[in-house]
């Protein structure tokens, strides 16, 4: 391997409402919506959450976006790291009506998570890490 390091940037969202979806990844996870600019004819947001960010942009002219339904190959989810009380997040996400596709659950001594649902088909994993 080369002397090179990786390290987790950010994960690119297509919606056809692009204000939307950035105002839901801000009111329900926290987000800090940075800067939106227009790129090749469509929004492009820049939402952050500490290090990393998620980019929310729209359909851009000639493009043709679908509808995703079910299981596919490719992404399926991203996760964000919970730090502080997890249960009182995970109240916080109910009472702003977020929809749980996976209720938190211990995956070992270590780990909680649970999954949200996002926007435009997005599943987001929130998981607890205990060092």
């Amino acid at each position: 391997m080369p002397a090179a390091s990786l390290s987790f940037d950010h994960a690119h969202v297509i919606s056809p409402d692009p204000m939307g979806t950035a105002d839901w990844y801000v009111d329900r996870l926290g987000g800090k919506v940075e800067r939106t600019v227009q790129i090749a004819g469509a929004p492009q947001i820049y939402i952050s959450f500490g290090g990393a960010m998620v980019i929310v942009r729209g359909e851009r002219p000639g493009e043709k976006a679908a509808g995703k339904q079910d299981l596919q190959w490719g992404l399926d989810h991203f996760g964000m790291r919970v730090t502080g009380d997890y249960d009182a997040l995970c109240s916080e996400l109910r009472a702003k009506d977020v929809r749980f596709l996976m209720e938190p659950t211990v995956m070992n001594p270590t780990t909680r998570i649970c999954f949200i649902e996002a926007p435009d088909g997005v599943s987001v994993e929130l998981l607890e890490r205990k060092d």
